[in-house]
C-alpha cells in the first residue's frame, strides 16, 4: 500500500534530496567539534556553521547573523525567549491558538513570577488589552490545529508604537511564507528546522533583533562555549550567550540546505502550491455529509486543517485512515488545548491534515475518495 503523508505540521516528509546528501556528508566529513580546536577540520566545521547563520539571517532579515543562536528546537527557543526576557509582575498578551511550547512557559511565569496573562483570538483584540505593565506579546504565527494565521505585521506595528516586546513562534510558518523580522518589527523570532524549513529533527534557532533595547535576554543554560573559558559565568556575547555545549552540526547543516532548497524553488511558489492544496481540500471535504471541518478563524488559511466525522472518535478515524488507506494524519489535541477550546473540540479532539510542498492535487483526490468509502461503511 502506498503511503500518503499529511503530518507536515509535526515534521515535514520527505526532505529534499539535497538535505539527505548534506547530512550524510556532515556526519562522515564534518565529524569534529566546532569552535573547540584550531585544527583544520574544526575550523572548516565552524565556517560551515557560520555560513548557515548567514543563510538564516538573509532568509528572515536578521540584522546580524551573530544574533542567531542554534537550539534543539522551537520549544527551546521559545523557553529562552519567554523565560529569558519576561520579568515578574508584568503582563503578557498571547492567543488562544498557542502551542504548549508557548503556553507552559507562560503558565510557569504566571505561577512563579506573578505574570498576568491575557488571551485573545485574533490580532484585532490585542490593542485594547494592553495595560501599563504589558511587557510582551507572544504569538503563534500559524496555528498547528486549524491553520489560523495571525497578522504579525499589524501586531508588530502595535508593539513598536507601545514599546512592547514582540515574540513570534514561526514553527508552522517558517519556510511556508515569507517572514521579515524588520518589516514586521519582530524582536525575537523562534524557529524549528524540521518542519517547512526541511531540516532534520533536533535543530532550531532563536533570532534576536537587537535594534530594540527594551529587553535583555538571559540564558537558561550555562556551560561550555568553546570560548571565554575563564569566565565564571556564561559570556554575554551572542551567540555564545545562548549556545552551551557541542552544537548539532548535522542538524545545522541540514537547516542551511533546507533553506537553500526553498530559495531555489521560490517561497512564493511553495506558498502558492500549498494554498492550492488546502483550498481544494476544504472545498471537496466540506461537500461530504457528517464531516465537520475546522478552518482558520481569520481571513487567511494556513496549510493546516482539522476535521471530525460525527460520532466517530478522532483516534479511531486516524487508525482507519492509516490501516486501510495508508493516510497518515494526527488525531487528538496537538499540544494546543486552548485552540481546541476555541474551536469547540476540547472534549473530542480532531483529526488534523497538514500539507507540505511534496503533496499533490492527486493526493487530495485520494483523501476525498477514501472519506467517501469510510462514510459508506460507518
Amino acid at each position: 500500500m502506498k503511503n500518503y503523508y499529511f503530518d507536515n505540521s509535526a515534521t515535514s516528509s520527505p526532505k529534499p534530496d539535497s538535505v539527505y546528501d548534506v547530512v550524510d556528508y556532515s556526519i562522515r566529513e564534518l565529524n569534529g567539534n566546532p569552535g573547540r580546536a584550531g585544527y583544520r577540520k574544526s575550523l572548516e566545521i565552524s565556517r560551515e556553521i557560520f555560513k548557515v547563520r548567514e543563510i538564516i539571517a538573509d532568509f528572515f532579515n536578521v540584522e546580524d547573523s551573530l544574533n542567531i543562536a542554534f537550539t534543539a528546537n522551537a520549544t527551546e527557543s521559545l523557553n529562552f525567549a519567554i523565560k529569558g526576557t519576561i520579568k515578574e509582575n508584568s503582563h503578557v498578551i498571547t492567543t488562544n491558538f498557542e502551542h504548549n511550547s508557548v503556553l507552559r512557559p507562560l503558565f510557569s511565569l504566571r505561577d512563579e513570577k506573578n505574570v498576568e496573562l491575557t488571551f485573545v483570538n485574533t490580532w484585532e483584540e490585542i490593542e485594547k488589552e494592553i495595560k501599563e505593565n504589558t511587557k510582551a506579546i507572544v504569538v503563534n504565527h500559524i496555528s498547528n490545529v486549524n491553520g489560523t494565521i495571525q497578522n504579525i505585521k499589524e501586531i508588530g506595528k502595535i508593539c513598536k508604537k507601545k514599546n512592547i516586546l514582540f515574540i513570534v513562534d514561526a514553527s508552522q510558518s517558517g519556510g511556508y511564507t515569507k517572514i521579515d523580522m524588520q518589516e514586521n518589527s519582530i524582536d525575537i523570532l523562534c524557529i524549528t528546522g524540521h518542519k517547512s524549513l526541511f531540516g532534520i529533527q533536533g535543530i532550531g534557532a532563536i533570532c534576536l533583533n537587537t535594534s530594540n533595547t527594551i529587553y535583555k535576554i538571559k540564558p537558561l543554560l550555562e556551560g561550555g562555549t568553546g570560548s571565554f573559558s575563564k569566565y565564571e559565568r556564561q559570556p554575554l556575547e551572542m551567540p555564545e550567550l545562548l549556545e552551551s555545549g557541542t552544537l548539532n552540526t548535522p542538524g545545522i547543516i541540514s537547516l542551511g540546505a533546507g533553506i537553500e532548497y526553498i530559495k531555489s524553488q521560490g517561497i512564493e511558489n511553495i506558498e502558492k502550491h500549498e494554498n492550492l492544496l488546502i483550498e481544494k481540500f476544504i472545498i471537496e471535504i466540506e461537500k461530504l455529509e457528517r464531516v465537520k471541518v475546522y478552518k482558520s478563524i481569520t481571513k487567511k488559511q494556513g496549510p493546516v486543517v482539522s476535521l471530525n466525522i460525527e460520532n466517530v472518535d478522532s483516534g479511531e478515524l486516524a487508525s482507519i485512515l492509516d490501516e486501510e488507506f495508508g493516510i497518515m494524519v494526527r488525531p487528538g489535541f496537538h499540544c494546543a488545548p486552548r485552540a481546541h477550546k476555541a474551536i469547540g473540540t476540547y472534549e473530542t479532539g480532531t483529526v488534523r491534515f497538514s500539507f507540505g510542498y511534496f503533496n499533490s492535487e492527486d493526493d487530495i483526490d485520494y483523501i476525498v475518495e477514501s472519506f467517501k468509502k469510510i462514510l459508506d461503511e460507518i
